[in-house]
């Protein structure tokens, strides 16, 4: 049939090409669809990951939890695959297991101290969940109630009945918000320390809780805008740390024993001890130096509990007037001798203020100081009986308050103190991780929101990824490994709170209690220095069930890093650096699977290598 010309002289189009048209655009549209969605295999983790600012989501890899089945199947893999541990392996924590403690000496707490497993020793399998396990109520539900499953001992309900600390209800752990000391609740008990310490107006922001329990004390702190970081040990209190993580409250396992704490100088705000039992008077002073070194100068303490009120509980305590009176003038003496003030004491609390400098101290010179050229390295080093000196410069009058310290330029930077970093290069670095963080938010929408409470940064450099992404609905703990320049005591500064520690060892927590975990460069840097299986296996121990992990480093170390993470039930995907694929950094993406322990699971014995 011919084509005739119009009255106007346009030509016109037949309806049989117009349908071919259509019919091939339709065509290439759902071929570019099916090449896409996992490359045309099905695959239920495929992704789709597009090339616009605005469209590069995860689309098929489910961050949502749903915890409905017991076992996943594991797909076919390439490399290793490996085995679930034994059930008995549920609540494993590597440098702090019951049958290793015990050969080493009581003294001073040095059984309670970590003592990891030699190479032969470390398990190569996946630690289970727990029967039943569900993910943690959304804070701050989650402050207030912990599902029984998720942490199965009553021990505690049963013992601390009469202080509040917790009771059994059904299917859930309920925590009332008591204490030792605060039976009637932590909010009581905190007003009446804010009527000494300024709480409120952002000059106090970190807080250490030493001997925490189960972090009452620092859960509700939280609401008064105060970071947390709180330590206890695995002793015969079951899982005191472990209901502290799910509660989503900041901890780890720790005691003050004859090593230094793994946290810098003048870290924190405050400190406080409430009824945490640690014996202040013992080897001279020494665990109370070793709060000295870690708070900050204007920085408060907090004792509640023996010897304060003496007079009211010397007969529940079975222990004389006289033996407590002496302990009481003791302490006291010895905070003298640290150059701290006493501001306060009334029923069973007592605060102390560290001064500002030491130019008005009148012990200054009769106290031993510390002749340590570096106040920070304190890695499995054993305390010193001396006072960590004042620092020339960076006290507590050039520290701004919260939340303007966040991105403030900290004293430690500007004073020349943080190797090969500059105010200008912090400032660039804060830039960095706001860019990257808005990166990991178009990549997966639920972070920043209470899908993640628990986060922990690897490999934190100067704290720009927790600042980027600070919020009151989650917290950060920012590490620093020890192999790599010291930036921690900088990270305090805004702050933000952290630890050192060493990815060749396991990590001094307990298994499942994190929810989103992020590791910049952190393969790199141990590549050859350990097993990077170890350092993936042990990211799986500490990672809850669908929890995720954020990976950045180079293409071929990555590639590395997900041949092993292939075998662990993990659902990964690769993706390009936000400025392109040319860049050779890349992301790796990675969900955990849920799934449980069950009596197949007999792999009780560390893999052979």
């Amino acid at each position: 049939m011919g084509i005739k010309d119009n009255p106007n002289g346009i030509r016109s189009r037949s309806p049989i090409s117009i349908f071919l048209v259509m019919c091939l655009c339709c065509f290439f549209y759902l071929l570019g669809t099916w090449q896409r969605s996992g490359f045309g295999k099905g695959d239920t983790i495929a992704r789709e990951i597009a090339q616009q600012e605005d469209c590069d989501v995860v689309k098929n890899l489910n961050f949502d939890s749903h915890h409905s089945i017991e076992i996943v199947e594991q797909s076919k893999v390439a490399g290793k695959v490996y085995k679930p541990c034994d059930v008995k392996y549920t609540d494993y924590t590597p440098c702090q297991e019951q049958d290793r403690a015990m050969k080493f000496p009581r003294e001073n707490m040095a059984y309670r101290e970590r003592h990891c497993p030699p190479e032969e020793e470390k398990l190569r399998c996946l630690v289970p969940a727990p029967k039943g396990y569900t993910t943690p109520f959304p804070w701050p539900k989650s402050r207030d109630y912990v599902y029984y499953a998720n942490v199965p001992f009553k021990s505690l309900t049963v013992e601390k009945a009469n202080q509040n600390w917790v009771e059994y209800q059904g299917n859930v752990f309920k925590f009332p918000g008591g204490g030792t000391m605060f039976p009637q609740g932590a909010d009581a008990y905190i007003d009446e320390l804010a009527s000494v310490i300024p709480i409120a107006d952002g000059s106090v922001r970190t807080a250490l809780d030493t001997g925490c329990g189960v972090a009452s004390w620092g859960a509700y702190m939280l609401k008064r805008n105060v970071l947390p970081m709180s330590f206890a040990p695995r002793d015969n209190h079951e899982a005191q740390v472990q209901f502290a993580l799910e509660r989503g409250v900041p901890a780890v396992i720790g005691v003050l024993g004859t090593m230094h704490l793994p946290y810098p100088s003048r870290a924190f705000d405050m400190a406080q001890c409430s009824r945490c039992l640690i014996p202040w008077t013992a080897n001279e002073g020494i665990y109370l130096m070793e709060v000295d070194r870690v708070l900050r100068p204007g920085g408060y303490w907090v004792l509640s509990g023996p010897p304060i009120n003496w007079k009211t509980y010397y007969k529940t305590w079975k222990r004389t007037k006289q033996d407590l009176q002496a302990e009481q003038k003791r302490i006291e003496d010895l905070a003298e001798s640290l150059c701290w003030e006493k501001k306060y004491e009334k029923g069973d609390v007592a605060i102390w203020r560290k001064m500002s400098s030491d130019e008005n101290c009148s012990s200054k010179k009769s106290v031993n100081l510390c002749n340590s050229a570096d106040t920070d390295d304190v890695w499995y080093k054993e305390m010193e009986k001396c006072k960590t000196p004042y620092p020339e410069t960076g006290g507590a009058a050039e520290l701004k308050k919260f939340p303007e310290r966040l991105f403030a330029v900290p004293s430690r930077v500007s004073d020349g103190l943080v190797d090969g970093v500059t105010a200008e290069s912090y400032l660039e670095d804060n830039q960095l991780w706001k860019k990257r963080v808005k990166g990991y938010k178009r990549i997966n929408r639920l972070i920043g929101t209470g899908r993640y409470r628990n986060v922990m940064d690897m490999n934190a450099g100067l704290g720009g990824f927790a600042a980027a992404l600070e919020s009151p609905k989650s917290w950060v703990m920012n590490v620093v490994p020890t192999i790599q320049k010291n930036t921690l005591g900088a990270v305090y500064e805004r702050g933000l709170i952290g630890i050192y520690h060493d990815w060749c060892e396991g990590f001094s927590t307990y298994p499942r209690t994190y929810d989103l975990i992020h590791a910049d460069h952190l393969f790199s840097l141990y590549k050859n220095k350990c097993n990077l299986e170890d350092i993936l296996l042990e990211m799986d121990r500490i990672l809850r069930p669908e929890g995720t992990v954020l990976v950045r480093d180079e293409v071929d170390v990555l590639n590395e890093v997900m041949s092993i993470s292939n075998g662990m039930r993990w659902d990964t995907r690769m993706l390009d650096h936000e400025d392109g694929p040319l860049v050779p950094e890349k992301i790796l993406v990675g969900v955990k699977q849920y799934w449980v322990g069950s009596s197949s699971n007999n792999s009780t014995e560390p893999d052979e290598q």
